[in-house]
């Protein structure tokens, strides 16, 4: 049995950091992933928004954002998320298509559509 890891004291850690410089992105970052790998899915969800809100135009911001809201099981909002992260250069469709944070769109025909078309997109033009 695979045990769990103790992000507590990174956390604290960052949090210390964040509380002098709440708009250090990097940091923000950082939180958002270890509270999700913390089981912390409503604070992990919480760094994903304010990242959006630091980093507008960040993709991969966006497609954490995407997780989170996935992970709290707010399909439709997850499926826009993940769209404006694509329509932002996101492009990693084999990672997308088993990603566990996202599991709960794999089967969702609009989640099929959108890794279809990131796939087409990634051919070769003739």
């Amino acid at each position: 049995m695979a045990r769990k890891e103790d992000h507590s004291f990174d956390i604290s850690f960052y949090e210390s950091i964040l509380r002098r410089d709440p708009s250090y992105a990097e940091v923000v970052e950082i939180l958002g992933g270890l509270y999700t790998k913390a089981g912390r899915i409503a604070d992990g969800l919480k760094m994903d928004r304010k990242l959006v809100r630091l980093q507008p135009d960040n993709a991969t911001a966006r497609y954490n954002l995407a997780c989170s809201l996935a992970l709290s099981k707010r399909p439709g909002e997850a499926l826009t998320i993940l769209a404006q992260a694509i329509a932002l250069g996101y492009d990693d469709a084999e990672w997308m298509a088993t990603d566990p944070d996202l599991a709960t769109l794999h089967k969702r025909p609009e989640f099929i559509t959108m890794i279809e078309l990131v796939r087409q997109a990634a051919q070769p033009k003739n």
